[in-house]
């Protein structure tokens, strides 16, 4: 290690360096380099309102800017790549710009202190990952609304406690994922709110004696507000709690369909059919066609869980103002950021090619069963029967069936009358499968009728948000 370049980041008031392990212990260089783009942002507007205000001369100013500017285009280029010694990616920078532009570098640090820098550098980082991830929602609900489009009148077996229950358009199956998605989209808006505040000028912990204008700041930066408390704007960590929140439940309802993909593609169900694009086989038996997309989304989901407990863990016992112990705030963060957008886009390109649902299966799946059971109780309640009556009777129709080893549609019109008088022979067209679909009107049903309306409000809806991305 550099002694000297340990040394300098503090003040005289230390006479040796740190230890060689606790050094690389104490650096976060290693991953917050991911904060250097809005570190150089933010320091840009933070030199521009220090000229601004009058604190730095405007030649300072523009030798600061354009100092910050070149370090931007070093990066990207692969040239500017600081190592352990830098400690973290503020002093980085500072480092360089001070090799680039002299004494003037040193400047820049005034009336700033690491600790604003670092929620600043954070926000605007989460701002935009934020954007993004809406971006990947939105196209997960277009994907899935163009299978649902396709399979408006294919049926599929609806189920509670995973037991058959009654049929559903698989098209209006769809559409509650479009629904979990678009709350989802929502929520990352309302989270980002919060996130877009501004505590550049807050200082260590209680602000500074410089003349500064933290509204100038962060009208630079495009933030809607700054923090009003200067304790309160380096120490909190909120947004970042409700960002790993609102990630875990969009990995919540990856999961939910992933868990179904799964089984549908099992033999025992066999609704859909995997592409080979989006799935790998065994080693050892070569039959085998293995939901690997899925599998693994449903695997991620826990990591994001796992980083909102640790955030949590760590903000419960964190006196006023800023703790060392935020810097663990960044690696979690960083990696539900990625895993989201990892975990949105494979599951956006399974659903758009990688899978293809089996029409013909998933129709001849509902005649094979007792689902369309509430529709005689339905059926017997229209003719006047009181529901609960007609729903007793209706469960001892089934019971003789499964007895004599039948369905209900192939009951004789005999044994259905001697079952019940109001029985007629327009009690098979009530239990058709497809009638018993289409019968459920009621808004939000999946009647196919609500089907297509649903699909209209969702697609008008999309086509807003995508407007407003």
């Amino acid at each position: 290690m550099n002694t000297s370049a340990s040394q300098s980041t503090w003040s005289q008031r230390f006479e040796s360096a740190l230890h060689p392990a606790i050094a690389r212990f104490n650096a976060s260089i290693s991953f917050d380099i991911q904060l250097i783009e809005y570190d150089l942002i933010g320091s840009q507007a933070h030199a521009k309102m220090l000229a601004h205000c009058g604190i730095l001369s405007a030649e300072d100013g523009e030798q600061l800017v354009a100092g910050l500017e070149q370090i931007r285009q070093e990066y990207r280029q692969g040239t500017f790549q600081p190592g352990i010694e830098a400690e973290d990616v503020h002093f980085a920078v500072e480092r360089r710009l001070t090799e680039l532009v002299g004494d003037v570098g040193k400047k820049l640090h005034t009336a700033r202190s690491r600790n604003d820098q670092v929620g600043t550098d954070t926000r605007l980082y989460l701002r935009d990952q934020i954007h993004q991830i809406r971006t990947h929602l939105l196209a997960f609900q277009r994907v899935l609304l163009a299978q649902a489009t396709t399979h408006v009148e294919t049926l599929i077996p609806g189920y509670t406690h995973l037991q058959r229950a009654q049929p559903l358009s698989l098209a209006h199956h769809l559409l509650a994922y479009v629904e979990m998605a678009q709350r989802d989209w929502e929520r990352l808006g309302d989270v980002a709110k919060r996130v877009n505040i501004s505590p550049l000028g807050c200082g260590a912990l209680a602000g500074t004696t410089f003349p500064i204008d933290r509204h100038y700041s962060a009208e630079l930066l495009g933030f809607d507000q700054v923090y009003a408390n200067s304790l309160d704007g380096v120490s909190d960590r909120d947004f970042a709690v409700e960002f790993l929140a609102a990630a875990s439940l969009i990995l919540v309802h990856l999961s939910r369909l992933s868990e179904e993909v799964i089984l549908w593609a099992s033999e025992e169900f066999a609704f859909v059919t995997l592409k080979d694009s989006c799935s790998t086989g065994s080693s050892i038996m070569p039959q085998k066609k293995n939901p690997d997309v899925p599998e693994l989304v449903r695997g991620k989901t826990g990591r994001v869980f796992g980083h909102l407990q640790a955030m949590l863990v760590t903000l419960k016992g964190l006196p006023l103002a800023y703790n060392k112990d935020l810097q663990e705030d960044k690696e979690g963060l960083f990696d539900a950021v990625m895993t989201v957008k990892g975990c949105l886009e494979a599951m956006t390109i399974l659903l758009e090619e990688g899978l293809e649902f089996r029409p013909t299966r998933l129709n001849a799946a509902v005649a094979e069963d007792f689902s369309n059971a509430t529709d005689v109780a339905d059926y017997l309640a229209a003719k006047g029967i009181p529901f609960r009556e007609a729903y007793n009777l209706v469960g001892q129709v089934v019971k003789t069936s499964l007895a004599a080893g039948k369905l209900l549609k192939d009951l004789s019109l005999d044994e259905w009358q001697t079952l019940h008088p109001a029985f007629d022979s327009d009690i098979y067209a009530a239990i058709a499968p497809r009638q018993v679909v289409a019968a459920r009107n009621s808004y939000g049903g999946t009647g196919f009728a609500q089907v297509r309306q649903a699909l209209q409000r969702a697609d008008e809806r999309l086509q807003s948000a995508e407007n407003e991305s």
